[in-house]
């Protein structure tokens, strides 16, 4: 190639012609912050990219050819890409919250229809992991009880204090016959489903962990067990 300037130059009015009409069709935009030095960083790799294709074309032609398709597709499939990026998001966040579910049979499985999903633990139960007030507790699911039975653990770490409740509710579990406190919890969430002023108990003795039972469950828009799947719906 013996006039190379003639690339030169007509590299330099592709990109003029290119801002001319970025300018045009989104007017206004270099004046937003950060975008003119954002421009012009682009501008600059592709008058390093540009540089390169011409010194590659003027020794060899046909593989620069080969380069520049290349390099055109893949900026076609990262602007195809780009303009997916909701799409693209959404089903990686799906993917990710199943496969969390999976491993951690407690965390929940969020649906687009807003039920909320859990995978029975190995000990044959389901798991729920809650935010009550803020704070994580994780709930064994009992058709069985009544209402919120809480653990004087959890109780303690919602800010009641065991010892100075008053436990004057008569209790029937597996494991006998006990007394419990009346306590409300402000807001209980599980996945998508948010409760507030919910009534709970604070069990007397000591407990293996908190149980979820009907009190909350009879709130929800329905529960269903599919296979080794607990559904929750609001």
């Amino acid at each position: 190639m013996r006039r190379p300037w003639l690339l030169y130059l007509i590299g330099a009015l592709g990109v003029g012609l290119l801002v001319f009409g970025l300018a045009h069709r989104f007017p206004g935009a270099l004046e937003q912050e950060g975008n003119l030095p954002a421009l012009a960083g682009m501008l600059g790799w592709l008058a390093l990219l540009g540089a390169g294709c011409i010194a590659m074309f003027r020794l060899k032609p046909r593989k620069a050819i080969g380069q520049m398709g290349a390099w055109i597709a893949i900026l076609l499939l990262l602007v195809l890409g780009y303009s997916f990026r909701p799409e693209f998001s959404a089903m990686i966040a799906t993917v990710k919250a199943r496969l969390t579910g999976e491993l951690i049979p407690g965390q929940a499985q969020l649906q687009t229809d807003g039920s909320v999903v859990f995978a029975r633990a190995n000990d044959g139960h389901f798991h729920v992991e809650a935010q009550v007030d803020g704070t994580r507790i994780d709930f064994l699911v009992d058709t069985g009880a009544s209402g919120i039975m809480l653990s004087p653990a959890d109780a303690q770490r919602l800010g009641f204090n065991p010892t100075g409740l008053d436990y004057n509710v008569p209790t029937s579990t597996a494991n006998g016959n006990g007394q419990a406190a009346r306590v409300t919890l402000g807001t209980i969430e599980v996945g998508q489903i948010r409760r507030v002023d919910m009534p709970a108990l604070v069990n007397q003795a000591d407990m293996g962990g908190s149980l979820l039972g009907m009190k909350f469950l009879d709130s929800l828009g329905g529960l269903s067990i599919e296979g080794d799947k607990l559904v929750l719906r609001p």
